[in-house]
């Protein structure tokens, strides 16, 4: 089996549906690049992985920030970029946290518009795809009535019927592009925002207070119940 018969299903569907129906296949085509592209830019950035980053925000914890601070920035999700750049903008006395705090929502505000590059267009799909198809059938439905008009009394209801089919095909196209790329739409906003939440949450706790350990609370509190009693038993 040659190449051209495995496109010859393909082409006696183009010619059935139309040119609503080869506007279609070509809007899919191009919408199916775009999918793959924005999955290996998401793949390759890291976008929704926040492991390095909050591995670094244990290091920080521990007192080791030069340690966190090297470690996440090697990483390339926008988590460990933020969580690095907080950092560094931390151990520079000239920045207060309100500086630094607009430089982390900045940095995720450039890091969203950076990857929704492609998402109007998708989303352009969705909504005009199923419109193409209705028009495909609307032009359709009018031809078929043409035909049963010009069959005159010799009316053949195989006409009609062969008529209607062809003309929902489009609708079926439309929707079956629609579809598809509103799910992968939907799936690509979401962890995208998920992204945006983490560099926003985990970047932040590099400016939060750090509380004292469990161990450190508990012994401050024996030590000053040792001093209570003590006071008690010299009264």
């Amino acid at each position: 089996m040659n190449i051209i018969s495995l496109f010859a299903p393909i082409r006696s569907f183009l010619a059935l549906g139309g040119p609503v129906v080869a506007i279609l296949a070509i809007i899919s085509v191009i919408s199916l690049a775009l999918i793959l592209l924005k999955l290996t830019g998401f793949g390759h950035a890291r976008i929704g992985q926040t492991s390095r980053a909050r591995h670094a925000i244990a290091l920080y914890r521990q007192g080791k920030a030069a340690e966190a601070e090297a470690y996440a920035a090697k990483g390339r999700s926008g988590a460990a970029q933020a969580v690095a750049l907080a950092l560094a903008m931390q151990r520079d006395t000239r920045f207060s946290k309100t500086q630094i705090e607009e430089e982390i929502a900045r940095f995720a505000t450039e890091h969203l518009h950076k990857h929704q590059s492609g998402f109007r267009f998708l989303d352009a799909v969705v909504q005009i795809a199923p419109l193409l198809g209705l028009f495909g059938t609307v032009l359709g439905m009018i031809e078929a009535f043409q035909k049963l008009q010009q069959a005159g009394n010799s009316v053949d209801p195989s006409i009609l019927a062969g008529g209607i089919w062809v003309a929902l095909l489009t609708t079926a196209a439309g929707l079956a592009v629609a579809m598809p790329v509103s799910v992968i739409l939907t799936f690509l906003e979401q962890r995208l925002e998920n992204d945006r939440v983490a560099i926003e949450t985990l970047a932040t706790e590099v400016l939060a207070p750090q509380l004292p350990s469990i161990s450190g609370a508990n012994s401050n509190a024996d030590g000053s119940a040792r001093l209570s009693g003590q006071a008690a038993h010299a009264y």
